[in-house]
């Protein structure tokens, strides 16, 4: 495995998460339950993520603060544009795989 200095893994990381972000603001039609059923996490796990690692260094990021880095804008403005009804069968395989912190 190819391995680097501490800061530029640092720098790296970085880099990958903002592309990240990125490319979820603009995949706009791709809904938070959908990544959830297929993927395990969305959106608001990325915020929670965000908020809990600026807690344990000790800053104050709420979790809305987190959100609105990860949507681009305040959650609930991106939930009023973009966000659809989900089904009832994305509901059900929701519920089943729900991670345990969700």
């Amino acid at each position: 495995m190819k391995t680097f200095d501490p800061q530029t893994t640092i720098e790296l990381e970085a880099a990958v998460f903002r592309r990240l972000v990125e490319h979820l603001q603009s995949r706009t039609d791709v809904q938070n339950i959908d990544m959830m059923n297929l993927a395990g996490f969305c959106r608001n796990c990325l915020s929670t993520w965000m908020s809990d690692a600026a807690q344990a260094k000790g800053l104050d990021l709420s979790k809305d603060d987190a959100r609105e880095i990860v949507y681009g804008m305040p959650f609930k403005e991106w939930k009023a544009k973009y966000q659809t009804d989900a089904s009832p069968d994305k509901q059900v395989a929701f519920e089943q795989n729900r991670p345990k912190d969700h």
